[in-house]
Order: C-alpha cells, then sequence, then structure tokens
C-alpha cells in the first residue's frame, strides 16, 4: 500500500515538472506582434538609409558617377547612426507597439511627429558636426523616409481592408440606409465600418435638412428628407434601416418611423439621447422597433417624485400582483422603497414570477406573496387585519371579453362581487387610500365584462359617498359565507363609522403586450406563418404601454381626494387592422403577401368602438396634462347598493339571468348593441 502511494506521488510530481516546463518554454517564445516588430526594424532601418542614398540620386540626375564625393563621404558617415536614431525615436512614440490593422489618425500624427523630430535632428547633427549638405538632400530624403515608413504600415492596414472588402463581396452584405446625418448617424457608420462581425454596407443617407441633400458624408451620399425614404430604398436596393435621430420630438420621429415601416425593410431605432450624451453610439445600442413606437402619441410623463413621497415608508396591498398590471405596479412600488408590499394573486405561477424577480432586484424590500382570491371575504379580511395596508391598488379581474360573455357569472362573482368584498375590508380596517384599475370598456358597456368593472367604479363613487356622508357603517355587508365573528366586532363598527378611505378608479385602455391583448396574439399567428386574425376592418382601440398604465396609476393615487375617475388623454385610436400591418411589417414580412389577414367578424359583446368617457361625463385637469378626471355620473346609490345583493345571489347561483340583473344595476350596460350597425351604435352613443 505504502509502495503504492509513494509510486502516485512521483508520477504527479514528473507531471507537475512537465507541466511548468512547459509554462518556461511558452514563456521563452517571442510573441507574433514582436517578431512582427523586430522584421518592421530591419525594414525601417533599410528604409531610412534608402531614402537619404537616393535624395542624393535624385539631386545629381539619377547617376551616382555625378555625386560628388564632398557629399557622399558625409552621408555614409551619418546615416548608419542616423537610422538608428529613428528606430529609438519610433519606438519612444510606440510605432512599434500599436496594432496596425486598426491603424488611426492618431497614428498617422504620431509618426507625422516622428519625422519631423528626427529631421530636425539630423539637419543639426549633419550641419553642426560634418558638413552643409543640398536642402533638396533633406527635402526629398524625409518626404521618401516618411512614405516609405507610413506606407509599410498602413499597407497592411489596406490588404486587410481589401480581403475583408472582398469577403463582404462574397457574402453580400445587408445594404443599409441612416435616417440622420448628424453626430449620431455618423457614429453609427463608423461602427459598421469597424465591426468586423457586421456584414453591413451604408448605401445612402436620409436627413430633413436640405443643405445635406446631394452632398457625401465621408462617400456616403444624402440622398434627400423623409420623403425620399422610399425612393432611396428602391434606388440602392436597401434591406435594413436605422433611425438615428435622438434629438427629434417623439411625434415627428413617430411619422419617421411609420414612412421606413412602409418599405418593408428591416427597422433599427436609437431609443433616445442618452446614449448621445455618452457617446455610446453603436450598433448593439439599436433596438428594434416595437408597436408602441408608432403610436399616434407622445409618451405618458409622471412626476415620480410625487409618486416617491407618496409610497415611500407605506405598506402597500396590491391585488392581482402577478398579472400584467399588478406585476408591473409592483416593480415600480418597490423601486420607491414601501415598507411593505404585500403580493395576493390566485394564479400561483405568475405571482412566484414576480416574488422572484423582486427579491432578486431589491433584496431589502419587505415582500409578502400570498395566494389567494378577492372574492374570499374571510381572507382579505385576515390579511387587511394582519398587515394594515395604508394604501391599496386593486388590479385582480377577469378582463378577457369573450371568455366573460361565456362565462358572466364568474364575470360578476370576480370583478364586481370581489371588488365590493375588497373595498369593504379596506373601509373597515382604516385603509388610507383604495385605487381601482378600470378600463374604458366600462364606458357604455356592450359587454359582460365591461358591465362588471363599471359595477366596481360604481362601487367606488357609492363608497366614497357613503364615507363623506359619515354612513359607511351602513353599507350591505355582501358575505357568502359566516362572517358574523368579524363584521360585528365593536373596534369594526367604529373604524366604519369613523371611516376616511378615498376610493379612486383609473381608467385606460388597451394594453400593449398584457396577457389577453392582441399583440401576443398576432406575434403568435405570424411566427407560424398566418393567417393574423382581425374581427373588423374598422374596428379601433386606444392604447397605451404597461409602464405608461402603472405610471398613471401610481400618479392618481396622488391626486387623489375621493371619487374621481381618472382618464389617460391617449391620443388617436389606433385601427386593430392598421396594427396587425405594423407586427407583420416589423417582422420582416409583407401584408397579405407573406402573411394574410382574414377578417373574422365582431365577437359576442365586442363594439367597433371603445370610449373614455360617457357623454354626460365632464373632464377637469390635473397637474399632467395627459391626465384628467371625469366628473362622476350621478345614479341613485341606495338602489345601487340593494341591487349587488341580487347580483351577488344571482351569480353565485349561476342563473341565466344574470345579464338581465346586471343591466338593471348597471344602467349603461347594452347588450344588444354588439349586433347593430356602426353608424346606429354610434348614434346611440350621442344620445
Amino acid at each position: 500500500m505504502q509502495k503504492e502511494s509513494t509510486k502516485r506521488q512521483i508520477m504527479r510530481n514528473i507531471h507537475r515538472l512537465k507541466k511548468n516546463s512547459g509554462a518556461d518554454h511558452r514563456k521563452s517564445r517571442m510573441e507574433h506582434w514582436q517578431i512582427i516588430t523586430a522584421y518592421l526594424m530591419i525594414y525601417d532601418f533599410f528604409a531610412v538609409e534608402a531614402s537619404y542614398f537616393f535624395a542624393l540620386w535624385i539631386r545629381f540626375d539619377c547617376r551616382f558617377q555625378m555625386i560628388p564625393k564632398e557629399y557622399l563621404n558625409p552621408y555614409f558617415h551619418t546615416i548608419f547612426l542616423y537610422a538608428i536614431f529613428c528606430i529609438l525615436i519610433f519606438w519612444m512614440m510606440r510605432l512599434y507597439k500599436s496594432i496596425w490593422r486598426f491603424a488611426s489618425y492618431s497614428e498617422l500624427t504620431h509618426m507625422i511627429f516622428a519625422t519631423v523630430i528626427t529631421l530636425a535632428c539630423h539637419i543639426a547633427a549633419v550641419t553642426g558636426l560634418v558638413k552643409r549638405m543640398p536642402v533638396s538632400y533633406y527635402l526629398f530624403g524625409i518626404m521618401m523616409q516618411f512614405i516609405l515608413t507610413l506606407g509599410a504600415r498602413f499597407a497592411y492596414r489596406f490588404a486587410i481592408f481589401l480581403s475583408e472588402r472582398k469577403k463582404e463581396g462574397a457574402s453580400h452584405p445587408k445594404r443599409v440606409l441612416l435616417v440622420g446625418a448628424g453626430a449620431a448617424g455618423q457614429m453609427i457608420l463608423r461602427d459598421i465600418r469597424s465591426a468586423k462581425e457586421i456584414r453591413e454596407k451604408v448605401c445612402c443617407f436620409i436627413d430633413d435638412d436640405p443643405n445635406k441633400w446631394g452632398r457625401y458624408i465621408d462617400a456616403v451620399p444624402v440622398a434627400g428628407g423623409r420623403n425620399d425614404i422610399q425612393k432611396a430604398c428602391e434606388k440602392y436596393k436597401i434591406e435594413k434601416i436605422y433611425v438615428v435621430i435622438p434629438k427629434a420630438p417623439a411625434k415627428e420621429k413617430r411619422e419617421i418611423l411609420n414612412l421606413c415601416n412602409d418599405t418593408g425593410c428591416e427597422l433599427l431605432n436609437l431609443p433616445g439621447m442618452y446614449q448621445l450624451y455618452t457617446g455610446d453610439v453603436t450598433i448593439s445600442n439599436m433596438k428594434e422597433v416595437a408597436v408602441e413606437d408608432l403610436l399616434g402619441r407622445p409618451p405618458v410623463k409622471v412626476d415620480m417624485d410625487e409618486i416617491f413621497c407618496h409610497i415611500q415608508g407605506k405598506v402597500i396591498l396590491v391585488t392581482g400582483g402577478g398579472g400584467s398590471i399588478g406585476s408591473e405596479l409592483c416593480r415600480q412600488i418597490a423601486a420607491h422603497e414601501p415598507k411593505k408590499l404585500v403580493l395576493l394573486d390566485i394564479y400561483e405561477n405568475n405571482a412566484y414570477d414576480i416574488q422572484m424577480e423582486l427579491k432578486k432586484k431589491y433584496p431589502n424590500l419587505d415582500l409578502v406573496t400570498r395566494i389567494g382570491s378577492v372574492r374570499d371575504s374571510r381572507l382579505m379580511f385576515h390579511l387587511f387585519e394582519l398587515f394594515k395596508p395604508e394604501i391599496v391598488y386593486h388590479a385582480a379581474a377577469h378582463k378577457h371579453v369573450p371568455l366573460m360573455e361565456d362565462s358572466p357569472c364568474e364575470a360578476v362573482k370576480n370583478n364586481t362581487i370581489g371588488t365590493y368584498k375588497t373595498a369593504y375590508a379596506a373601509l373597515a380596517c382604516g385603509c388610507e387610500k383604495f385605487v381601482l384599475i378600470s378600463t374604458d370598456k366600462a364606458v357604455n358597456p356592450t359587454n359582460c365584462m365591461g358591465a362588471t368593472k363599471r359595477a366596481c367604479e360604481m362601487i367606488i363613487q357609492a363608497f366614497d359617498y357613503k364615507v363623506k356622508v359619515k354612513q359607511a357603517d351602513q353599507l350591505p355587508q355582501l358575505f357568502t359565507h359566516s362572517m358574523s365573528d368579524m363584521h360585528v366586532k365593536p373596534e369594526i363598527k367604529e373604524r366604519l363609522k369613523q371611516a376616511r378611505t378615498e376610493f379612486v378608479a383609473v381608467r385606460f385602455g388597451n394594453v400593449l403586450g398584457s396577457n389577453g391583448s392582441v399583440i401576443p396574439l398576432f406575434k403568435k399567428q405570424i411566427a407560424a406563418g398566418g393567417p393574423v386574425t382581425v374581427t373588423h376592418p374598422d374596428i379601433i382601440r386606444y392604447f397605451m404601454t404597461i409602464p405608461e398604465a402603472v405610471s398613471l396609476v401610481l400618479q392618481a393615487g396622488t391626486y387623489a381626494k375621493g371619487g374621481e375617475i381618472f382618464v389617460l388623454d391617449m391620443g388617436e385610436p389606433v385601427k386593430i387592422d392598421a396594427l396587425a400591418r405594423n407586427l407583420i411589417r416589423l417582422s420582416g414580412h409583407k401584408p397579405d403577401v407573406d402573411i394574410q389577414i382574414q377578417y373574422t367578424g365582431l365577437r359576442p359583446g365586442e363594439k367597433l368602438y371603445e370610449e373614455k368617457l360617457m357623454a354626460e361625463e365632464g373632464l377637469k385637469k390635473t397637474q399632467n396634462d395627459l391626465i384628467h378626471i371625469g366628473c362622476p355620473v350621478p345614479f341613485d346609490i341606495e338602489e345601487f347598493l340593494l341591487g349587488m345583493e341580487g347580483l351577488m345571489k344571482t351569480s353565485y347561483k349561476n342563473k341565466g339571468e344574470i345579464r338581465e340583473i346586471l343591466q338593471s344595476v348597471v344602467k349603461t350596460y347594452c347588450p344588444e348593441s354588439d349586433t347593430r350597425d356602426p353608424k346606429a351604435l354610434l348614434s346611440h352613443l350621442l344620445v
């Protein structure tokens, strides 16, 4: 056994010695660049000697016999030392350590500087110590020295350039158009040319400055303004467009992006000014153009300082925290230093994903995640009693219109009754603010989902009224199981009498990229090769991005005084047909050629037009120009609250007449209007 271990030790030592000897051998070998440097030094030595010899030879009519010895002897006496001196100067100027395949203006200036120094020293030394030489000797000599030494270095780069151009020609590089002939455009041009791995060729610029039209930037023509984009793409056979106009206003940029999108070329965009300020304008910073870049309105801007002051140090509950809006609410709230963030969702996978994301990004965040339904009165009271949230963002809801048409009782249970129970628990437990996430489908609803969300808004308005008239303790208690041990507690009754909770709703349109929205559906259909299904060629919707929607919700919380319905000015509505066609183009296909569009007809409960406000609602301004407050529409609050109990009982019994009961509670709900002619529908809405 001992012999075995000794043998293994010997073998390890031998292996270690071989390894070390191999490392020493590698260290003793010269690097490739050092070998090239040695050859370059030898070349420079002979190039310097040859330069001044040819200077004398040219001076005396290119005949060696004509060169007087009085000039030839000083040349032979000084040229060897001068050549050595030149090599030393070149070394000091780091001309032997440059990577010449990337040689640029910096290497050129170093070479010029080194040439001037060697010339001055050569003239002084020869004239002062040996003999005065002809002026042409120095003039022709230094010119040839500069050409021969510089030429050898840049010839290497030129050879590399030619070989790469040859490869590019063989691999057919993509033909590129740059929109923007300013500083950012020039940076992108240089980056494309210098990046070895990029197989692209910039064929032309487009710029709205007429002074640049017909001129060239680094040998690339400026083909005209934005109206010439289509013509330039056809003329130069463009395959890819980079939009590099970070200083352009949002509206102007969207117009240009739409013009570029119509060409069918691959389209990338430089997001903003940040990259230009930092000088980090490169191909890697170019982003694919998203559908939201083509929307017809500027992005929503909010006062983040106000939001920070509103949220910091507060306990906040987000219901539906795993959904599209709820998860983004959690992200933005987590970034504003809340005291505690409570996340509630019935779907465990989504809740788990956002929980892991927030824990990783905000390790110091006090995060609580619970699985449960807002329909569960006991759970909601338990959460409010346990964590005592000061602000509630109620995002839990069923929102898929066709599915809710097939399951209207579930829409009522989750959306309407769930909101009532959550709001009641918030009221009874002393919550400061309750913010409801609503939708433009709540305006003159023609489907169950929209009607249930309008009922939610009416709950908010009813609760706000009861709080203001000090009658919150008279609100009906909608419990589907025994809750007598909770709502008869003296402290609960006292809290209801003294309740000061501010109830508000935030209404916005369709959210791009959210679960159940058309964008993910269209992308899947495009990936499958089509067809892309659109319900009607004239159907329109208002759109916003998820971060915009959440920013609005957070801002609404800071403006809330109670009872408001906050509405975003979403600009002009977007035709779904145009949206589908833009997505097809952005995916590199041609609508109706590569990907077909099919019109399937309006679905149950769907209408052509969505409105932001009901006809009788007015608008009030806020500090944010894009956020407005809709004046509450008066309705009989007592009648509404009485109807809620019947609505709850009908929904939990899953009775077929749920639509009729819902219509009796929400007077603006017209389920039959989805079958109307568009003109008739418009006239109905304007009455």
